[in-house]
């Protein structure tokens, strides 16, 4: 299953993420929670709150992350 992220269309920080993805060649599904009620809905309840981006992978959820912060992320996929 892809990662999900949930995105901002207007967040820097989501962008940043986007492209760091794209760089590492990784699949994932964009959810924008400013036209999607119900992603919005979704990335509150599993994050806790509604700063973007937020990604989703394998039941493991980075929330209000940087670019920075993904291949923490994507290390600790591989050890689960």
């Amino acid at each position: 299953m892809k990662p999900r992220l949930f995105i901002k269309p207007y967040c820097p920080w989501c962008h940043k993420a986007m492209h760091w993805l794209d760089e590492h060649g990784i699949a994932y599904e964009t959810l924008d929670v400013i036209a999607n009620e119900e992603a919005f809905d979704e990335m509150v309840r599993l994050s806790g709150q509604e700063l973007a981006p937020v990604i989703e992978a394998e039941g493991k959820v980075l929330a209000d992350f940087g670019p920075e912060q993904l291949p923490g992320f994507f290390e600790q996929l591989k050890h689960k």
